[in-house]
Protein backbone atom coordinates (compact mmCIF):
# COMPACT_ATOMS: atom_id res chain seq x y z
CA UNK A 1 0.00 0.00 0.00
CA UNK A 2 1.17 3.55 -0.83
CA UNK A 3 2.19 5.75 1.92
CA UNK A 4 0.82 9.40 2.55
CA UNK A 5 4.00 10.26 2.41
CA UNK A 6 5.12 8.84 -1.02
CA UNK A 7 1.53 9.91 -2.31
CA UNK A 8 2.70 13.53 -1.60
CA UNK A 9 6.35 12.90 -3.46
CA UNK A 10 4.12 11.65 -6.37
CA UNK A 11 1.89 13.53 -6.42
CA UNK A 12 3.39 17.12 -4.83
CA UNK A 13 0.41 19.91 -4.78
CA UNK A 14 0.97 23.03 -6.02
CA UNK A 15 -2.09 25.11 -5.08
CA UNK A 16 -1.49 24.66 -1.86
CA UNK A 17 0.84 24.71 1.49
CA UNK A 18 4.82 25.22 1.20
CA UNK A 19 5.60 27.07 -2.27
CA UNK A 20 9.63 25.90 -1.69
CA UNK A 21 8.60 22.51 -1.06
CA UNK A 22 5.93 21.75 -3.82
CA UNK A 23 8.46 23.15 -6.91
CA UNK A 24 11.25 21.00 -5.23
CA UNK A 25 9.19 17.84 -5.05
CA UNK A 26 7.80 18.28 -8.58
CA UNK A 27 11.05 19.27 -9.85
CA UNK A 28 13.37 16.43 -8.64
CA UNK A 29 11.36 13.83 -10.58
CA UNK A 30 11.45 15.83 -13.91
CA UNK A 31 15.27 16.14 -12.78
CA UNK A 32 16.13 12.98 -13.20
CA UNK A 33 13.70 11.97 -16.08
CA UNK A 34 15.55 15.01 -18.31
CA UNK A 35 18.80 13.21 -17.33
CA UNK A 36 17.74 10.43 -19.20
CA UNK A 37 15.89 11.67 -21.77
CA UNK A 38 19.26 13.13 -22.13
CA UNK A 39 21.34 10.34 -21.89
CA UNK A 40 19.47 8.58 -25.01
CA UNK A 41 21.42 10.29 -27.29
CA UNK A 42 24.68 11.16 -24.95
CA UNK A 43 24.80 7.33 -24.15
CA UNK A 44 25.14 6.54 -28.17
CA UNK A 45 27.99 9.47 -28.25
CA UNK A 46 29.68 7.44 -25.36
CA UNK A 47 29.33 4.25 -27.08
CA UNK A 48 29.87 4.63 -29.99
CA UNK A 49 32.98 6.82 -28.90
CA UNK A 50 34.13 2.88 -27.70
CA UNK A 51 33.00 1.07 -30.36
CA UNK A 52 33.59 3.06 -33.44
CA UNK A 53 36.22 5.69 -33.97
CA UNK A 54 36.55 9.62 -34.02
CA UNK A 55 35.28 9.82 -37.61
CA UNK A 56 32.16 8.38 -36.03
CA UNK A 57 31.93 11.24 -33.30
CA UNK A 58 32.37 13.53 -36.03
CA UNK A 59 29.49 12.20 -38.08
CA UNK A 60 26.97 12.28 -34.83
CA UNK A 61 28.63 15.57 -34.01
CA UNK A 62 27.46 16.68 -37.81
CA UNK A 63 23.89 16.32 -37.05
CA UNK A 64 23.27 16.45 -33.56
CA UNK A 65 21.69 20.20 -34.22
CA UNK A 66 19.24 18.65 -36.06
CA UNK A 67 18.38 15.93 -33.29
CA UNK A 68 18.10 18.72 -31.04
CA UNK A 69 15.76 20.86 -32.92
CA UNK A 70 13.86 17.81 -33.31
CA UNK A 71 13.65 16.88 -29.53
CA UNK A 72 13.24 21.13 -28.31
CA UNK A 73 9.79 20.62 -31.01
CA UNK A 74 8.19 17.85 -29.33
CA UNK A 75 9.13 18.60 -25.56
CA UNK A 76 7.81 22.01 -26.25
CA UNK A 77 4.75 21.01 -28.17
CA UNK A 78 4.00 18.78 -25.39
CA UNK A 79 4.46 21.16 -23.03
CA UNK A 80 2.38 23.63 -24.47
CA UNK A 81 -0.52 21.27 -24.23
CA UNK A 82 0.17 19.95 -20.57
CA UNK A 83 0.40 24.00 -19.71
CA UNK A 84 -4.02 24.08 -21.29
CA UNK A 85 -4.57 20.72 -19.09
CA UNK A 86 -2.64 21.94 -15.73
CA UNK A 87 -5.12 25.48 -15.94
CA UNK A 88 -8.02 23.41 -16.19
CA UNK A 89 -6.76 21.07 -13.43
CA UNK A 90 -5.77 24.62 -11.12
CA UNK A 91 -9.72 25.28 -11.85
CA UNK A 92 -11.09 21.35 -11.26
CA UNK A 93 -12.93 20.96 -14.64
CA UNK A 94 -12.45 17.57 -15.03
CA UNK A 95 -14.28 16.95 -17.85
CA UNK A 96 -12.97 19.68 -19.92
CA UNK A 97 -9.69 18.29 -19.03
CA UNK A 98 -10.92 14.98 -20.36
CA UNK A 99 -11.16 17.05 -23.59
CA UNK A 100 -7.91 18.48 -23.83
CA UNK A 101 -6.45 15.06 -23.10
CA UNK A 102 -8.57 14.16 -26.54
CA UNK A 103 -8.22 16.85 -28.87
CA UNK A 104 -4.45 16.83 -27.92
CA UNK A 105 -4.02 13.42 -29.26
CA UNK A 106 -5.99 14.21 -32.35
CA UNK A 107 -3.09 17.44 -32.57
CA UNK A 108 -0.64 15.51 -31.79
CA UNK A 109 -1.16 12.68 -34.19
CA UNK A 110 -1.42 15.32 -37.31
CA UNK A 111 1.87 17.45 -36.58
CA UNK A 112 3.62 13.96 -36.30
CA UNK A 113 2.18 13.07 -39.69
CA UNK A 114 3.21 16.54 -40.95
CA UNK A 115 7.13 15.92 -39.45
CA UNK A 116 7.69 12.82 -41.00
CA UNK A 117 6.64 14.15 -44.75
CA UNK A 118 8.86 17.06 -44.35
CA UNK A 119 11.61 15.50 -43.27
CA UNK A 120 11.28 12.38 -45.32
CA UNK A 121 11.85 14.97 -48.28
CA UNK A 122 13.89 17.45 -47.05
CA UNK A 123 16.38 16.21 -44.53
CA UNK A 124 19.40 15.53 -46.59
CA UNK A 125 19.06 18.41 -48.85
CA UNK A 126 19.34 20.33 -45.07
CA UNK A 127 22.17 18.85 -44.06
CA UNK A 128 24.20 19.68 -47.29
CA UNK A 129 23.23 23.56 -46.99
CA UNK A 130 24.31 22.77 -43.20
CA UNK A 131 27.52 22.03 -44.41
CA UNK A 132 27.87 18.80 -43.17
CA UNK A 133 31.63 17.38 -44.17
CA UNK A 134 30.80 15.45 -47.48
CA UNK A 135 32.41 12.43 -46.25
CA UNK A 136 30.43 12.21 -43.06
CA UNK A 137 27.29 12.91 -45.07
CA UNK A 138 25.74 9.45 -45.32
CA UNK A 139 26.66 8.58 -42.29
CA UNK A 140 24.98 11.14 -40.14
CA UNK A 141 22.33 10.79 -42.34
CA UNK A 142 21.64 7.57 -41.78
CA UNK A 143 21.32 8.22 -38.02
CA UNK A 144 18.86 11.28 -38.19
CA UNK A 145 16.78 9.84 -40.50
CA UNK A 146 15.68 6.66 -38.28
CA UNK A 147 14.85 9.65 -35.67
CA UNK A 148 12.89 11.77 -37.60
CA UNK A 149 10.68 8.97 -39.53
CA UNK A 150 10.04 7.49 -36.59
CA UNK A 151 9.48 11.05 -34.20
CA UNK A 152 5.62 10.03 -33.76
CA UNK A 153 7.45 7.59 -30.25
CA UNK A 154 8.79 11.12 -29.03
CA UNK A 155 6.22 13.05 -29.58
CA UNK A 156 3.87 10.29 -27.77
CA UNK A 157 6.20 9.91 -24.72
CA UNK A 158 6.30 14.64 -24.16
CA UNK A 159 2.89 14.14 -24.84
CA UNK A 160 1.54 11.21 -22.21
CA UNK A 161 4.13 12.53 -19.32
CA UNK A 162 2.97 16.34 -20.10
CA UNK A 163 -0.59 15.40 -19.42
CA UNK A 164 0.78 13.24 -15.97
CA UNK A 165 2.77 16.21 -15.24
CA UNK A 166 -0.57 18.95 -15.79
CA UNK A 167 -2.48 16.73 -12.59
CA UNK A 168 1.02 17.55 -10.86
CA UNK A 169 2.45 13.22 -11.15
CA UNK A 170 6.10 14.02 -12.53
CA UNK A 171 7.04 10.86 -10.87
CA UNK A 172 5.87 8.17 -12.79
CA UNK A 173 7.00 9.31 -16.12
CA UNK A 174 10.23 9.19 -14.20
CA UNK A 175 9.87 5.60 -13.69
CA UNK A 176 9.10 4.22 -17.11
CA UNK A 177 11.98 6.94 -18.63
CA UNK A 178 14.40 5.02 -16.77
CA UNK A 179 13.53 2.07 -17.15
CA UNK A 180 13.76 2.68 -21.38
CA UNK A 181 16.93 4.39 -20.90
CA UNK A 182 18.46 1.67 -19.68
CA UNK A 183 16.76 -1.02 -22.16
CA UNK A 184 18.50 2.06 -25.01
CA UNK A 185 22.08 1.23 -23.58
CA UNK A 186 21.52 -2.71 -23.90
CA UNK A 187 19.90 -1.94 -27.20
CA UNK A 188 23.15 0.50 -28.54
CA UNK A 189 25.41 -2.14 -27.77
CA UNK A 190 23.37 -4.82 -29.51
CA UNK A 191 22.82 -2.89 -32.95
CA UNK A 192 25.76 -0.86 -33.36
CA UNK A 193 27.58 -4.08 -32.74
CA UNK A 194 25.68 -5.89 -35.13
CA UNK A 195 24.85 -3.04 -37.88
CA UNK A 196 28.82 -1.61 -37.38
CA UNK A 197 27.57 1.78 -37.62
CA UNK A 198 25.64 4.97 -35.63
CA UNK A 199 22.40 3.72 -37.41
CA UNK A 200 22.17 0.83 -34.96
CA UNK A 201 22.21 4.13 -32.10
CA UNK A 202 18.99 5.13 -33.61
CA UNK A 203 17.38 2.16 -34.36
CA UNK A 204 17.96 1.90 -30.40
CA UNK A 205 16.70 5.46 -29.30
CA UNK A 206 13.55 4.79 -31.27
CA UNK A 207 12.79 1.16 -29.77
CA UNK A 208 13.56 2.80 -26.07
CA UNK A 209 11.60 5.37 -26.58
CA UNK A 210 8.55 3.84 -28.10
CA UNK A 211 8.60 1.69 -24.83
CA UNK A 212 8.56 4.34 -22.51
CA UNK A 213 5.60 6.18 -24.36
CA UNK A 214 3.98 2.80 -24.22
CA UNK A 215 4.01 2.72 -20.27
CA UNK A 216 2.83 6.25 -19.99
CA UNK A 217 -0.48 5.13 -21.74
CA UNK A 218 -1.16 2.12 -19.97
CA UNK A 219 -0.30 4.00 -16.24
CA UNK A 220 -2.76 6.89 -17.53
CA UNK A 221 -5.76 4.28 -18.99
CA UNK A 222 -5.00 1.99 -15.35
CA UNK A 223 -4.20 4.66 -12.50
CA UNK A 224 -4.76 8.13 -14.45
CA UNK A 225 -8.39 8.05 -15.23
CA UNK A 226 -9.16 11.80 -14.54
CA UNK A 227 -6.86 12.13 -17.88
CA UNK A 228 -8.81 9.09 -20.27
CA UNK A 229 -11.48 11.06 -22.65
CA UNK A 230 -14.52 8.93 -23.50
CA UNK A 231 -15.95 8.94 -27.21
CA UNK A 232 -18.09 12.19 -26.68
CA UNK A 233 -14.80 13.85 -25.36
CA UNK A 234 -13.69 13.83 -29.03
CA UNK A 235 -16.12 16.36 -30.36
CA UNK A 236 -14.54 19.04 -32.51
CA UNK A 237 -14.41 22.29 -30.08
CA UNK A 238 -12.92 25.24 -31.91
CA UNK A 239 -12.28 27.39 -29.35
CA UNK A 240 -10.52 24.36 -27.41
CA UNK A 241 -8.30 23.47 -30.46
CA UNK A 242 -7.18 27.26 -31.34
CA UNK A 243 -6.40 27.03 -27.73
CA UNK A 244 -4.19 24.03 -27.38
CA UNK A 245 -2.94 24.76 -31.03
CA UNK A 246 -1.60 28.38 -30.38
CA UNK A 247 -0.49 27.17 -26.86
CA UNK A 248 1.71 23.97 -28.17
CA UNK A 249 2.92 25.69 -31.21
CA UNK A 250 3.86 28.45 -29.27
CA UNK A 251 6.21 26.60 -27.01
CA UNK A 252 7.03 24.42 -29.80
CA UNK A 253 7.87 26.82 -32.36
CA UNK A 254 10.24 28.52 -29.37
CA UNK A 255 12.18 25.45 -28.54
CA UNK A 256 12.34 25.18 -32.94
CA UNK A 257 13.16 29.22 -33.73
CA UNK A 258 16.19 28.32 -30.50
CA UNK A 259 17.52 25.21 -32.29
CA UNK A 260 17.09 26.02 -35.35
CA UNK A 261 19.54 29.18 -34.55
CA UNK A 262 21.91 26.21 -33.30
CA UNK A 263 21.54 24.22 -36.44
CA UNK A 264 22.46 27.70 -38.32
CA UNK A 265 25.46 28.10 -35.80
CA UNK A 266 26.21 24.43 -36.70
CA UNK A 267 26.70 24.80 -40.17
CA UNK A 268 29.55 27.84 -39.30
CA UNK A 269 30.46 24.56 -36.55
CA UNK A 270 31.07 21.99 -39.47
CA UNK A 271 33.39 24.80 -41.54
CA UNK A 272 35.83 24.07 -38.62
CA UNK A 273 38.22 21.79 -37.62
CA UNK A 274 36.86 18.30 -37.74
CA UNK A 275 38.01 18.02 -34.16
CA UNK A 276 36.35 21.18 -33.33
CA UNK A 277 33.24 19.68 -34.32
CA UNK A 278 33.75 16.45 -32.49
CA UNK A 279 34.82 19.18 -29.25
CA UNK A 280 31.54 21.07 -29.61
CA UNK A 281 29.88 17.88 -29.30
CA UNK A 282 31.09 16.95 -26.30
CA UNK A 283 30.87 20.10 -24.70
CA UNK A 284 27.39 20.22 -25.73
CA UNK A 285 26.81 17.15 -24.07
CA UNK A 286 28.13 18.54 -20.68
CA UNK A 287 26.83 21.60 -21.01
CA UNK A 288 23.06 19.90 -21.41
CA UNK A 289 23.45 17.85 -18.69
CA UNK A 290 24.83 20.22 -16.11
CA UNK A 291 22.14 22.94 -17.57
CA UNK A 292 19.20 20.07 -16.69
CA UNK A 293 18.18 21.45 -13.09
CA UNK A 294 17.51 24.84 -14.62
CA UNK A 295 15.32 23.53 -17.25
CA UNK A 296 13.62 21.37 -15.36
CA UNK A 297 13.32 24.05 -12.64
CA UNK A 298 11.28 26.40 -15.74
CA UNK A 299 9.28 22.80 -16.63
CA UNK A 300 7.59 23.13 -13.33
CA UNK A 301 7.51 26.73 -13.08
CA UNK A 302 5.30 26.30 -16.25
CA UNK A 303 3.11 24.13 -14.66
CA UNK A 304 3.27 25.61 -11.26
CA UNK A 305 2.08 28.74 -12.75
CA UNK A 306 -0.58 27.54 -15.10
CA UNK A 307 -2.09 25.80 -12.05
CA UNK A 308 -2.32 28.39 -9.79
CA UNK A 309 -3.45 30.81 -12.69
CA UNK A 310 -6.52 28.40 -12.90
CA UNK A 311 -7.19 28.83 -9.16
CA UNK A 312 -6.51 32.91 -9.36
CA UNK A 313 -3.27 32.85 -6.89
CA UNK A 314 -1.16 35.62 -8.21
CA UNK A 315 0.79 36.37 -5.46
CA UNK A 316 1.56 32.51 -5.10
CA UNK A 317 2.50 32.44 -8.43
CA UNK A 318 5.41 35.68 -7.83
CA UNK A 319 6.78 33.63 -4.74
CA UNK A 320 7.13 30.46 -6.78
CA UNK A 321 9.23 32.10 -9.51
CA UNK A 322 10.88 34.17 -6.83
CA UNK A 323 12.30 30.49 -5.26
CA UNK A 324 12.77 29.38 -8.76
CA UNK A 325 15.46 31.58 -9.37
CA UNK A 326 16.80 31.25 -6.19
CA UNK A 327 17.43 27.51 -6.62
CA UNK A 328 19.33 28.11 -10.53
CA UNK A 329 21.84 30.43 -8.93
CA UNK A 330 22.74 28.60 -6.02
CA UNK A 331 23.24 25.39 -8.20
CA UNK A 332 24.88 27.87 -10.56
CA UNK A 333 27.78 28.10 -7.61
CA UNK A 334 27.71 24.51 -6.53
CA UNK A 335 29.20 23.92 -10.35
CA UNK A 336 32.28 26.37 -10.62
CA UNK A 337 34.32 24.34 -8.09
CA UNK A 338 33.78 20.26 -9.70
CA UNK A 339 34.20 22.25 -12.92
CA UNK A 340 37.68 23.57 -12.64
CA UNK A 341 39.54 20.26 -11.58
CA UNK A 342 37.03 17.59 -13.45
CA UNK A 343 36.30 19.23 -16.67
CA UNK A 344 39.10 17.58 -18.85
CA UNK A 345 39.00 13.85 -17.19
CA UNK A 346 34.54 14.09 -18.02
CA UNK A 347 35.07 15.08 -21.68
CA UNK A 348 38.30 12.10 -22.07
CA UNK A 349 35.42 9.43 -20.49
CA UNK A 350 32.85 11.11 -23.12
CA UNK A 351 34.59 10.91 -26.07
CA UNK A 352 37.16 8.39 -25.12
CA UNK A 353 39.92 10.93 -27.08
CA UNK A 354 43.45 12.29 -26.40
CA UNK A 355 43.13 14.71 -29.38
CA UNK A 356 44.36 17.84 -28.11
CA UNK A 357 42.17 20.27 -30.39
CA UNK A 358 39.12 18.54 -29.25
CA UNK A 359 40.30 18.27 -25.39
CA UNK A 360 41.00 22.47 -25.91
CA UNK A 361 37.75 23.64 -27.63
CA UNK A 362 35.52 21.68 -25.21
CA UNK A 363 37.62 22.62 -22.42
CA UNK A 364 37.38 26.67 -23.23
CA UNK A 365 33.83 26.11 -23.94
CA UNK A 366 32.60 24.93 -20.85
CA UNK A 367 34.59 26.91 -18.45
CA UNK A 368 33.63 30.17 -20.11
CA UNK A 369 30.04 29.23 -20.50
CA UNK A 370 29.32 27.75 -17.29
CA UNK A 371 29.46 31.82 -15.18
CA UNK A 372 26.46 32.51 -17.48
CA UNK A 373 24.38 29.73 -16.42
CA UNK A 374 23.24 32.77 -13.90
CA UNK A 375 21.64 34.50 -16.71
CA UNK A 376 20.23 31.79 -18.23
CA UNK A 377 18.80 30.32 -15.14
CA UNK A 378 16.47 33.42 -14.62
CA UNK A 379 16.09 33.09 -18.54
CA UNK A 380 14.33 30.22 -18.63
CA UNK A 381 12.04 30.06 -15.48
CA UNK A 382 10.68 33.44 -16.64
CA UNK A 383 10.04 31.87 -20.23
CA UNK A 384 7.98 29.01 -18.67
CA UNK A 385 6.46 31.58 -15.90
CA UNK A 386 5.16 32.94 -19.31
CA UNK A 387 3.69 30.38 -21.04
CA UNK A 388 2.03 29.45 -17.48
CA UNK A 389 0.04 32.73 -17.58
CA UNK A 390 -0.82 31.16 -21.54
CA UNK A 391 1.44 33.87 -22.83
CA UNK A 392 1.79 32.69 -26.86
CA UNK A 393 3.52 35.65 -28.57
CA UNK A 394 5.78 37.33 -26.08
CA UNK A 395 7.83 33.96 -25.12
CA UNK A 396 8.64 33.93 -28.74
CA UNK A 397 10.00 37.38 -28.73
CA UNK A 398 13.46 35.63 -27.26
CA UNK A 399 13.34 32.86 -29.20
CA UNK A 400 13.80 35.33 -32.22
CA UNK A 401 16.34 37.22 -30.49
CA UNK A 402 18.31 34.38 -29.92
CA UNK A 403 17.76 33.04 -33.41
CA UNK A 404 18.58 36.65 -34.80
CA UNK A 405 21.93 36.73 -32.53
CA UNK A 406 22.72 33.26 -33.73
CA UNK A 407 22.35 34.01 -37.99
CA UNK A 408 24.79 37.70 -36.77
CA UNK A 409 27.46 35.53 -35.48
CA UNK A 410 27.11 33.02 -37.90
CA UNK A 411 27.87 35.09 -40.99
CA UNK A 412 29.90 37.96 -39.64
CA UNK A 413 31.66 36.71 -36.24
CA UNK A 414 32.34 33.38 -36.54
CA UNK A 415 34.45 33.73 -39.56
CA UNK A 416 36.67 35.87 -37.70
CA UNK A 417 37.22 34.71 -34.93
CA UNK A 418 36.40 30.89 -35.24
CA UNK A 419 36.10 29.01 -32.79
CA UNK A 420 35.92 31.92 -29.87
CA UNK A 421 33.34 33.23 -31.83
CA UNK A 422 31.52 30.22 -31.44
CA UNK A 423 31.94 30.66 -27.51
CA UNK A 424 31.03 33.53 -27.23
CA UNK A 425 28.07 33.63 -29.34
CA UNK A 426 24.92 32.00 -27.00
CA UNK A 427 26.32 33.40 -23.51
CA UNK A 428 25.73 36.83 -24.99
CA UNK A 429 22.42 36.18 -26.81
CA UNK A 430 21.49 35.16 -23.53
CA UNK A 431 22.08 38.36 -21.61
CA UNK A 432 19.88 40.33 -24.30
CA UNK A 433 17.31 37.46 -23.82
CA UNK A 434 17.09 38.57 -20.03
CA UNK A 435 16.40 42.04 -19.93
CA UNK A 436 13.58 41.77 -22.40
CA UNK A 437 11.96 38.89 -21.13
CA UNK A 438 12.27 40.05 -17.36
CA UNK A 439 11.08 43.56 -18.77
CA UNK A 440 7.52 41.68 -19.91
CA UNK A 441 6.96 39.43 -16.86
CA UNK A 442 7.05 42.49 -14.37
CA UNK A 443 4.73 44.12 -16.56
CA UNK A 444 2.49 41.10 -16.32
CA UNK A 445 2.97 40.28 -13.07
CA UNK A 446 1.85 44.03 -12.29
CA UNK A 447 -1.02 44.28 -14.14
CA UNK A 448 -2.62 41.07 -12.82
CA UNK A 449 -4.62 41.69 -9.35
CA UNK A 450 -2.23 40.45 -6.53
CA UNK A 451 -4.65 40.03 -4.30
CA UNK A 452 -4.84 36.71 -2.55
CA UNK A 453 -7.66 34.49 -3.75
CA UNK A 454 -9.46 32.10 -1.86
CA UNK A 455 -7.96 28.66 -1.94
CA UNK A 456 -9.24 26.31 -4.87
CA UNK A 457 -11.36 23.47 -4.59
CA UNK A 458 -9.75 21.27 -6.76
CA UNK A 459 -9.03 17.99 -5.06
CA UNK A 460 -4.99 16.52 -6.05
CA UNK A 461 -5.98 13.43 -7.95
CA UNK A 462 -4.14 11.10 -5.66
CA UNK A 463 -6.06 11.53 -3.07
Amino acid sequence: MVTSSLKRFVHPDLLHGSIFKAIVLFTLPLFVSYIFQQLYNAADTVIIGRLLDDNALVSIGACTALYELLVGFGIGFGNGLSIVAAKAFGAGEVEKLKKITAASIVITIFVTVFIMILTAFGLKPIMVLLKTPADRLNEAYSYISVITQFCGVLFAYNLFAGMLRAIGNSFVPLLFLIFSSVLNVILDFAFIKATGSIRGAAIATVIAQFVSGLLCLIYIFCAAKILVPSFKHFSFDSSLYKDLIGQGLSMAFMGAIVHSGTVILQSAINSLDQMIIAGHLCARKIFTLTNIPIITLGLAASTFVSQNYGAGQIERIRKGVRISIFITIVWTFLLFLPAWFLTEDLIKFITNSTNPILLDYAKKYILFTLPFYLVLGGLIVIRNALQGFGQKILPLISSVIELAGKITFTCLIIPKLGKWGVILCEPLIWCVMLVQLLTVYLRLIRGNSCTPSPEPQAKNPAE
